[in-house]
């Protein structure tokens, strides 16, 4: 029987673009929910026509802020994509939610989600006006607490490495983020990407930034593991039983579907593994799944190095790393005669990475250096 397929949704529009935000997202003034329900499950249906017969894994409202999709919106996909593709009563459901939409939690847990996925960013009220974000640490803390009520299984999202940030303060919070927290979190460095209010600011001089992000990270590996929550991929950290098993097929590099404006997908017809791109632009990805049913505009095959080469980019990110099962499908071969043997050792006698019988991993100091062992492993 073929892996589950996993499922991403991506709701691009927001209220406001954050500074520090460079993703497919976009502000507009009303939205047709109809018209972006009934082309969702459009093109639901395009990639189940290309893979029938499959069953569904999970679902992952992305974007964007999808807790500002009506909540029927979201009860049409799921029941949709569970018909189409045999999801049964175990499909983790994930949305990403704003604290700021804590009214709609419930109705979102009645819609089918299983898993919230919080964007609390910082815990402080200064950090969070930095941010841009529209609520306060009270917001935050409510929005924790609400979220537990109405889902079995609760993630949020912290940025570290923001402006003016020490180590005691990241702690601190850490402290405070690990009090409230039962299952998941995900802490994120912060990158300065181009075209952002930030990287304005950091050209201008605006932004006083830690010289060094590593003792934060350090920090945030040392409290977490110490409070129960298994570093289980670079910037997520899960008690056992709770790791995003969306996310874990992408790291995997296992099947998965992408939907929405500019929507990656990765997944195998027969042998072939085919890498998806949907329109960017929300108004002409409506436009072209009502004319055609998809708003496809890249459909390639993959070749066997450019999957080598994604396999490790994802896997190496992950604790457990890449089995040889696994990297074997993918290229055909072993670590061994398909990495060039000086750069592997090289990266093992410097206590980057671990080769043995059941795979390759990143140790703790590789994850923390991935860009550069990645670079060298690949080069």
């Amino acid at each position: 029987m073929s892996a589950l397929l996993a499922l991403y949704v991506h709701w691009p529009f927001c209220r406001a673009r954050c500074p520090y935000c460079d993703f497919n997202v976009h502000v507009r003034p009303t939205v047709d929910h109809a018209r972006w329900r009934d082309a969702l499950c459009a093109a639901i249906d395009h990639y189940a026509r290309e893979l029938p017969d499959r069953a569904l894994g999970t679902i992952f409202f992305g974007g964007g802020t999808p807790s500002l999709m009506a909540t029927d919106t979201v009860a049409a996909i799921v029941e949709h994509a569970r018909k189409v593709w045999l999801g049964g009563d175990e499909i983790e459901v994930s949305l990403e939610a704003n604290p700021s939409d804590i009214a709609h939690f419930a109705d979102f847990a009645g819609a089918g989600v299983t898993r919230l996925s919080l964007g609390i960013q910082a815990l402080d009220d200064a950090s969070l006006k930095t941010l841009g974000r529209d609520h306060g640490r009270a917001g935050a803390i409510a929005a924790i607490e609400a979220a537990h009520a109405h889902f079995g299984n609760v993630s949020f999202d912290l940025i570290y490495a923001r402006p003016k940030q020490s180590e005691t303060a990241w702690r601190r919070e850490l402290a405070d983020a690990l009090a409230l927290a039962r299952d998941h979190l995900s802490l994120y460095q912060l990158t300065i990407e181009p075209h952002t209010g930030f990287a304005t600011a950091l050209r201008q001089g605006l932004l006083d930034l830690p010289e060094d992000a590593a003792p934060l990270y350090e920090a945030a590996r040392e409290l977490c593991e110490a409070t129960g929550f298994a570093h289980y991929e670079i910037s997520n950290f899960a008690r056992p039983g709770f790791e995003s098993r969306h996310n874990l097929v992408y790291w995997r590099y296992g099947d998965y579907i992408g939907i929405g404006p500019g929507a990656h997908g990765r997944y195998r017809v027969g042998d072939t593994r085919v890498a998806t791109v949907e329109q960017r632009a929300p108004e002409r990805w409506l436009a072209a799944v009502e004319a055609d049913g998809h708003a496809v505009v890249e459909h390639t095959s993959l070749s066997a190095d450019e999957r080598l080469t994604e396999s490790l980019l994802m896997g190496l990110r992950l604790a457990e790393g890449v089995t040889r099962e696994r990297f074997r499908t993918e290229t055909g071969g072993d670590f061994e005669s398909k990495l060039s043997a000086a750069n592997l050792s090289e990266l093992i006698g410097a206590n980057l990475l671990l080769l043995d019988g059941k795979g390759l991993r990143a140790t703790e100091d590789g994850r923390q250096r991935l860009d550069a062992v990645l670079a060298r492993l690949l080069g």
